[in-house]
């Protein structure tokens, strides 16, 4: 069975950092990434990463890095100079290709169509 396993959110006041981390296990993924879903909004692809590619939603780029461990199983956003907006529930995401989405669809109904989702890990971001 294949699993992913989240750690690293959390709260903090706008301007500070956090780090999330995803370990797989029972298999290995060509793509991996985070969506987010704050309340009221969609679910929406943050961040991911695959051989050759970096995968970044606009209003987080220059402040967000993803990156992968060694073994291919671990995948982190470092989060920096967080504002607000960012609060949401963060989950992890594998598949061959992560796919953005669009308009309001859910997080838990978007996680019906990958291979592999996170439980979600909370982030609050405070001004």
């Amino acid at each position: 069975e294949v699993q992913l396993k989240e750690s690293g959110g959390g709260s903090v006041q706008a301007g500070g950092s956090l780090r999330l981390s995803c370990t797989a296990s029972g298999g290995t993924f060509s793509d991996m990434g985070w969506y987010r879903q704050a309340p009221g909004n969609g679910c929406e692809l943050v961040a991911s990463i695959t051989e050759g590619y970096i995968y970044y939603v606009d209003s987080v780029k220059g402040r967000f890095t993803i990156s992968r461990g060694n073994a291919k199983t671990t995948v982190y956003l470092q989060m920096n100079s967080l504002k607000p907006e960012d609060t949401a529930v963060y989950y992890c995401a594998a598949d061959f290709t992560l796919p953005r989405t669009a308009g309001t669809v859910t997080c838990e109904a978007h996680s019906e169509t990958l291979d592999a989702w996170g439980q979600g890990t909370l982030v609050t971001v405070s001004s």
